[in-house]
């Protein structure tokens, strides 16, 4: 019986010849993921193990990107915390201030994750690296700090459901809007503890980052993992990016998928999660007017390049309504660097937005952007939980960079596709 792109590089990272669905596995892994918050816990396993040195000080990033630039004495600590160790045991990727970016941004930036790879991370949207063709998914930091000490972590072999994807994106639609789309339509425990393996000619539509936002999101509908179908985009990508050789991993033709779903990438349509749930969808034309408070672009979802390509597209010539708070916040320095040398930052602040050093910090009720008692903010983030970004009254609408740009200019939601 044939293997899915998840199977083969779980049984390589094993050394077995084959996997069903339900086998227990301990594989090596490539890379292992820590931020501020949940990578001092980890250490505390780590050294009640009693570890005399990291499994690999080269497969082992360290990102303090929540709290960072650090909001209180708390955060000051933690982030002490993780850069002590990382000097004690000569941790190569450890990225502060300076040259930091929010972790799951970053990691693919700096080439760390490539095809074939087993990453795993003490955060739920590792899960992101899937767009690379890679097996990453988020673990506790337990098994964090015992991955930094043996370089293996146990997985169950999870089932798969196969996302075939056709036609291609219209102007103003992303893959934030697909991977809300999907959510939608499965519910956020419609693909709980499986692989979401996207594939279909429609790829050839999706830039990466359209891919890195979509795989980022599949914690959101319960998945195990997401990953995407390797193709010609992914290994420039890869090429740009690292000097490591991909391996790819083609899913058999006799794979066995619980189920597979056909999206129609022409027939989407800006799409927004209303409060307080991912999967509660709705399309422009199924609901009024709402005002909202606050628009954030930026997260590990749609801080990248194109992202801020697309608000900068929508903003230029406008102001940001007088109602509306707006903050923008690259997703590394170099996406920073790269939206200043192309003119974005200049059209953000003309247009009354501010602009933040990469953080996570809105995007989990953190610091820059806060929501008081019964506000209400647009989001290109991927959680609207109760309270998610401050008050437990506030509300929460996920959106595309291009939603919430033409919201910032109305006052309230917006499609650009209306103007």
């Amino acid at each position: 019986m044939g293997m899915t792109m998840t199977q083969k590089i779980l049984a390589a990272h094993c050394g077995a010849a084959e996997l069903k669905v339900g086998n227990f596995i301990e594989a090596d892994l490539d890379l292992v993921l820590g931020n501020d918050i949940t990578a001092p816990v980890a250490i505390k396993s780590y050294e009640a193990l009693k570890a005399q040195k990291v499994f690999d000080k080269n497969k082992i990033a360290l990102v303090p990107d929540h709290f960072a630039p650090n909001k209180d004495i708390e955060a000051a600590q933690q982030c002490k915390t993780m850069r002590l160790f990382a000097r004690e045991n000569e941790i190569t990727n450890y990225f502060e201030i300076g040259e930091m970016g929010i972790e799951h941004a970053l990691l693919p930036e700096k080439g760390l994750v490539v095809a074939g790879d087993v990453v795993i991370g003490a955060d739920s949207h590792t899960c992101t690296y899937g767009a690379l063709g890679a097996f990453s998914t988020g673990i506790g930091s337990t098994d964090m700090g015992v991955g930094m000490a043996t370089g293996k972590c146990w997985f169950r072999v999870p089932s798969a459901i196969k996302i075939n994807m056709t036609g291609q994106l219209n102007q103003w639609v992303s893959g934030k809007d697909v991977i809300l789309h999907l959510i939608g339509q499965i519910g956020v425990d419609g693909a709980r503890y499986k692989s979401l393996e996207f594939t279909g000619e429609g790829l050839e539509s999706l830039t990466m980052d359209d891919r890195f936002t979509m795989a980022n999101m599949a914690i959101e509908a319960g998945a195990k993992n997401g990953i995407f179908e390797v193709d010609a985009k992914t290994i420039a990508y890869i090429a740009q990016h690292s000097k490591r050789t991909p391996k790819v991993y083609a899913a058999d033709a006799d794979a066995v998928y619980d189920e597979e779903i056909t999206i129609d990438l022409s027939a989407l349509k800006p799409t927004v999660a209303f409060p307080h749930l991912p999967e509660n969808t709705k399309t422009f034309g199924e609901f009024g007017e709402i005002k909202v408070d606050q628009v954030v672009v930026g997260s590990c979802t749609n801080g990248r390049f194109d992202d801020l390509k697309i608000t900068a597209e929508i903003l230029k010539g406008h102001k940001v309504h007088q109602d509306i708070r707006m903050i923008i916040i690259p997703a590394t320095q170099k996406i920073y660097m790269d939206a200043m040398k192309a003119g974005f930052i200049e059209t953000f602040i003309e247009a009354g937005a501010v602009v933040s050093t990469p953080t996570c910090g809105p995007c989990l009720g953190g610091y820059m952007g806060i929501l008081a008692e019964g506000e209400r903010a647009v989001a290109t983030t991927n959680r609207n939980f109760v309270g998610r970004m401050g008050h437990k009254t506030s509300e929460v609408y996920l959106a595309s960079p291009a939603v919430a740009a033409m919201t910032a200019i109305k006052g309230y939601i917006a499609s650009p596709e209306a103007e």
